[in-house]
């Protein structure tokens, strides 16, 4: 098993929901994050005052599911996230040792 770790544009967070939901993807957490990398921020304007952002938000989608479904996953965030802007976000992809449902104590696939 694999741990996804997508970190996107929050405006992005629906259609790479929908795309993932129709790859029969059933489960996933989403949290509001806010970082930057290679773009440091932007500045913005408020009131006629320039001022710097410099954590940017974005969503952090986190999705534990089996190896062969990792590539597909991937292909299809990235195709849905893409603006081919700096900032569309990062993949990140971890290997799960074990899996436990709190209620039912099942292990494993099982447990996804």
């Amino acid at each position: 098993m694999k741990r996804i770790e997508a970190i996107i544009r929050p405006v992005k967070l629906d259609e790479v929901k929908d795309a993932l939901n129709s790859l029969g993807i059933k489960g996933m957490t989403v949290s509001e994050v806010r970082g930057y990398g290679r773009q440091k921020g932007h500045a913005e304007i408020y009131r006629g005052m320039e001022y710097v952002v410099s954590f940017v938000p974005k969503v952090k989608i986190e999705i534990v599911l089996q190896d062969e479904q990792v590539e597909a996953v991937i292909d299809r965030i990235c195709e849905i996230a893409a603006t081919g802007k700096v900032g569309d976000g990062k993949i990140f992809v971890m290997p799960i040792e074990d899996v436990v449902r709190v209620r039912t104590g099942e292990r494993g696939v099982e447990a996804v």
